[in-house]
């Protein structure tokens, strides 16, 4: 829409240790040029007044809106900050029923996250497919590529299998233990592959510890690689497993078939990887949507109650229909 344009991500510092920028998946793709950032929810008046002079200084004609859910005072402050910044268009502000997803009855789904914010840049920009591979190319570089193989040199050859274990939250953690146990059924039945394993800094010693009983070549490149070259690594995969996380969506913006043990912190849908060939364990409870980050008093009962064996046949599943891109969700009521 705006191919001759400086484009800068205006985005919040991460709020986890082991969370990537959003910048960082961006950077080098020539989707952004530069980005601007500000400390999460602040309220102070200094970093409001250096946010402004950094935005004011770039003098932007246009600013597109991508925000999440946001009240109707949020919204009308956002827009204003944004005129007073010298803005002289904002578009995507989700007003009416575009601040929330739809829900499909005939899923049982709610509407992907990607498709609500398409709703509200229709208007403006046009219709986006959020169906065609074309709209998540990442534009990797020569350089990411190269060192994806160098990363994979020790299974070259192999089918490739990829594990991304960890989460920046407790709410969504499935536990080591199920993970080792979930890994050493699966390389019975895939003897020949080669297993990856992807992540945080802080996920590298879990990944040693789950790929324990791997019988074929193992990598842990957990804080290893950029979330780019992370992408460039799943790329050549043949299935992703792991908890609903950042190298989630970064295996299913390349078509790779998901298997994934889901908390139900969120809406059916609404977060789940996008396009085809997933499948998704998701357990409601009596505590379901409670967004937690952490979860004490219910103890995690969402992720804990999702069984090794339930995983064992939706990665078998995923692996198998990949090909034939069937998408399949597993959604069951716990009490």
């Amino acid at each position: 829409a705006f191919p001759d344009a400086e484009r800068r991500l205006l985005t919040n510092m991460p709020t986890h240790s082991n969370a990537p920028a959003a910048f960082s998946v961006l950077q080098g793709s020539g989707l952004v040029h530069g980005y601007m950032d500000y400390p999460w929810q602040t309220r102070s008046l200094r970093e409001l007044a250096r946010l402004w002079w950094k935005i004011v200084r770039f003098r932007p004609q246009v600013v597109v809106y991508l925000m999440g859910k946001r009240g109707r005072n949020s919204l009308k402050r956002d827009a204003a900050f944004f005129r007073l910044c010298g803005a002289g268009e904002v578009i995507g502000l989700p007003t009416g029923d575009l601040a929330e997803p739809l829900y499909d009855a005939s899923t049982d789904l709610w509407e992907h996250e990607g498709a609500r914010l398409v709703r509200c840049l229709r208007g403006r920009l046009g219709e986006v497919n959020l169906r065609d591979p074309a709209n998540w190319d990442l534009r990797l570089t020569a350089e990411e590529e190269q060192r994806a193989r160098a990363a994979l040199a020790h299974v070259q050859g192999r089918p490739l299998i990829a594990c991304g274990p960890g989460t920046k939250m407790q709410s969504k953690d499935w536990g080591r233990e199920n993970w080792r146990a979930l890994l050493t059924r699966l390389t019975r039945e895939m003897p020949e592959h080669g297993l990856v394993l992807v992540g945080a800094k802080e996920d590298a010693e879990t990944a040693e510890f789950i790929a324990r009983d791997w019988n074929g070549p193992v990598i842990n490149e957990c804080g290893k690689l950029t979330p780019r070259e992370t992408a460039a690594v799943l790329r050549d995969a043949e299935l992703f497993l792991g908890p609903d996380s950042g190298p989630m969506h970064l295996a299913a913006a390349y078509g790779v078939p998901c298997a994934i043990v889901y908390a139900s912190r969120t809406r059916r849908g609404h977060w789940f990887p996008i396009g085809d060939g997933h499948r998704v364990v998701y357990h409601t409870v009596h505590c379901s949507l409670c967004e937690l980050e952490t979860c004490i008093e219910n103890r995690k009962k969402c992720i804990t109650s999702v069984s090794i064996d339930e995983m064992f046949s939706a990665t078998l599943h995923a692996w198998k229909n990949g090909e034939n891109q069937e998408k399949v969700i597993e959604i069951r009521s716990v009490n």
